[in-house]
């Protein structure tokens, strides 16, 4: 498995990587305070441990790409939160949209919903975010998520994935 993640590591490093929400919640959240992500409402089952292995991967990659529904799913998790970590959180946000925050830059692509939904994508089984992430990944992006049954889908449909999971566990 090892070799098989390298490989897409190097196949897709000078183009991107498109981060699922969960993920990225690891990201931002890790930034506040590592130690604190399992404690937090959609990172539960995350670790100070992921972050370090998220962001040693993440730094592999030109660009970490999202979508405005990814980052819409993003805002709601980040709105929940309570000051100071709010502002914090919108802060590094800000900064990653802008090239400013001192890693990979977050690259959002548009796709329309309309589009999307249009997809020959199972769209009643994995709504708007999910087949929208396949969409704009499709023959362009790597994947990394944390939702194995959209990874098992993705890889099925010849979009390259990664599971975090399968990452964390060195499966």
């Amino acid at each position: 498995m090892a070799e098989y993640v390298a490989s897409l590591i190097q196949k897709y490093a000078s183009k991107g990587i498109l981060v699922d929400t969960n993920i990225l919640l690891v990201l931002f959240f890790g930034a506040l305070s590592p130690e604190r992500i399992s404690t937090r409402r959609g990172t539960e089952h995350f670790t100070a441990n992921d972050y370090v292995l998220l962001n040693a991967i993440l730094v592999k990659f030109r660009a970490i790409v999202t979508t405005p529904n990814i980052l819409t799913e993003l805002n709601s998790f980040i709105n929940n939160l309570s000051e100071p970590d709010r502002s914090k959180c919108y802060r590094f946000l800000a900064a990653a949209l802008n090239n400013q925050a001192g890693s990979s830059p977050l690259l959002e692509i548009y796709a329309p919903s309309q589009n999307v939904a249009s997809l020959d994508w199972p769209f009643s089984t994995y709504g708007l975010t999910d087949c929208g992430i396949a969409d704009v990944a499709k023959n362009k992006y790597l994947v990394l998520t944390d939702d194995f049954k959209v990874a098992s889908y993705l890889n099925e449909k010849g979009i390259d994935t990664i599971s975090f999971v399968n990452l964390k566990y060195g499966q």
